[in-house]
């Protein structure tokens, strides 16, 4: 069996990827929790069309680009772009006075921009260490085909990178999403295209009854954000078959970049909750992983649902806003739509609260379960787990040499039973306070699990 090398990077069981057998244990799902409401779209210059794009986290500022308006909805690609900005780690969003732009007379507002096509994108700040200051922030602007790539110094006055559009095939009439790939040196972007359903399906049926083209994702990468590389299709090993996915919220997991995680707004487009909508279609959100960035393991079942509040069942509800904002040391923070296009009751956004790297698990009832991971090869004295049980669940955590036998010293025996909940918890066992005789060794770890979640390990 092929060796992984993980050496000091945390790795999280989103996907099956570290795991060689299992039983009695499965990957769960964790879905967030509704928070807050952290900013409602009731200013004389956000109409009931406002919609968040982008929150962006800088060290100490967290800001939310969205948009506030469609001024004239005859006209393709314009509209108001706005900033709202958190001072209490992202619980809520004020709206602060920029002076920028005049509406109604007054430049009182937090306006970026009234413009046309290509507009104020939803940016992410360059970490490419040769990225020029005048340049940190970039992002894609795009009505329905025609992208750009854009760029800012302050994330605040915009200007285009390159006059010419980008060169790629798609659709790009959504959140497009760029940035700068640390662990491969590469710019990545993740944008839209049409799957055709049918052999001879038009684009315009998208919005059909029974549309034969379907809204996806494709991405593709570059050396220098202008010049772009063949847009490759995502991929998918599930049974979800042709899906609508409207937004993808795509970003690297922080603190584990080697993994990319998605947020796709799945639309349901032949389902109308009620009756007297103007628009056809609900809406919930999906989580997905990858390890390559191009095929992923997507969750079937929901990550958010459209929950009991009737307004949030119309469509163009629930779209995870693209972004991660790190609220505290225990807890992580992502961003939904809510209350979209209702004619009298303003739009608003809705904090999710996530516990951190807790997407996913693997996790085992009252009766128990085990999970033996591929050998891996990890650079670590300490071996620390994010893990919670119950208060008469336990974990226990055995090394296991490459045919899965348990290494003399640190096996189930060795082990007093782990119990509690912990984000960073180093293991020990009895004679062995730590794993430093194995680093550099290819090792196994065997999970034994009862009424408990392990959701991610690291050496350190």
């Amino acid at each position: 069996m092929k060796e992984v090398t993980i050496g000091t990077r945390r790795e999280l069981f989103v996907d099956e990827f570290l795991i060689a057998e299992r039983e009695g244990v499965k990957l769960h799902l964790h879905c967030p929790e509704r928070r807050e409401v952290s900013l409602t779209y009731d200013a004389p210059w956000e109409s009931n069309s406002a919609f968040a794009y982008r929150v962006l986290q800088d060290r100490d500022t967290i800001r939310l680009y969205y948009r506030a308006c469609i001024p004239d909805p005859e006209k393709e690609g314009y509209k108001g772009t706005a900033m709202a900005e958190s001072f209490d780690g992202g619980l809520t969003f004020q709206k602060p006075n920029l002076g920028l732009v005049e509406w109604e007379g007054s430049r009182e507002n937090n306006l970026l921009a009234l413009e046309e096509s290509p507009t104020i994108p939803p940016p992410f700040i360059d970490e490419n260490p040769n990225c020029p200051s005048e340049e940190r922030y970039k992002g894609i602007s795009a009505v329905w085909k025609t992208p750009y790539v854009m760029t800012s110094a302050d994330g605040i006055r915009w200007r285009r990178l390159h006059e010419k559009p980008m060169e790629m095939e798609g659709t790009f009439d959504t959140v497009n999403v760029g940035f700068w790939d640390t662990i491969k040196g590469v710019y990545r972007c993740y944008t839209r295209y049409f799957e055709r359903i049918t052999e001879n399906a038009e684009e315009s049926d998208v919005l059909g009854e029974k549309p034969t083209v379907c809204r996806a994702i494709q991405s593709a990468e570059s050396d220098d954000f202008i010049h772009w590389g063949k847009p490759v299709h995502n991929e998918y090993a599930d049974t979800l078959g042709e899906t609508q996915l409207y937004t993808n919220a795509t970003i690297p997991c922080p603190g584990a970049e080697h993994i990319y995680l998605a947020f796709p707004n799945r639309y349901v487009q032949e389902r109308i909750f009620k009756k007297e909508s103007p628009r056809p279609g609900c809406n919930d959100a999906l989580f997905m992983a990858s390890r390559d960035g191009y095929r992923w393991s997507r969750f079937t079942e929901a990550w958010v649902r459209p929950g009991l509040d009737d307004l949030n069942w119309t469509h163009r509800n629930n779209y995870p806003v693209w972004g991660i904002v790190e609220t505290s040391k225990t807890e992580w923070s992502i961003y939904i739509s809510e209350h979209y296009h209702q004619e009298d009751i303003p739009g608003r956004l809705r904090r999710l609260s996530i516990r951190p790297h807790g997407f996913a698990s693997l996790r085992a009832g009252h009766k128990g379960g085990y999970c033996l991971t591929k050998p891996l090869i990890m650079d670590g004295d300490d071996l620390r787990v994010n893990f919670s049980t119950s208060a008469a669940g336990s974990m226990k955590i055995a090394l296991c040499d490459e045919n899965g036998k348990e290494i003399e010293g640190f096996g189930f025996k060795d082990m007093e039973p782990m119990w509690g909940d912990s984000l960073d918890h180093s293991v020990q066992w009895k004679e062995n306070r730590n794993m430093a005789s194995q680093k550099g060794h290819p090792v196994r770890l065997k999970f034994s699990l009862s009424d408990a979640d392990i959701f991610g390990f690291r050496s350190v």
